[in-house]
């Protein structure tokens, strides 16, 4: 995989959690496969990154009865979560918006 794509996910990746978690409450492994399908992230890059929102208090946690198993850990985006969502929301805007404009005014420049 390109290096930069790489760098790219981890950047964007707590974004991604938190907007998730703002739909809806999810469970470590459904976090790790709807990020895997929607942009190829991996399940172990999931559990370590959902231990320090818990630590920041982005996050709570709860347990539920599995039928299947064990209780699983669910998460919760807290109040100061739902801040953050938003304050990296309008950062992720204005700078894509900023990068979209330079690379415009790179390709009017080769045409």
């Amino acid at each position: 995989m390109d290096s930069n794509l790489v760098q790219f996910k981890k950047g964007v990746l707590e974004l991604c959690v938190l907007a998730l978690l703002a739909r809806s409450d999810s469970y470590g492994y459904d976090i790790a496969s709807r990020l895997s399908a929607a942009i190829d992230m991996g399940e172990g890059t999931i559990y370590p990154l959902m231990r320090r929102m818990q630590k920041d208090g982005l996050v709570s946690t709860y347990l539920v009865e599995s039928s299947s198993g064990p209780p699983r850990k669910y998460y919760r985006l807290t109040e100061g979560g739902r801040k953050n969502l938003n304050a990296q929301k309008a950062a992720w805007t204005d700078f894509t918006r900023a990068v979209a404009a330079i690379l415009e005014l790179d390709l009017e420049k080769t045409s």
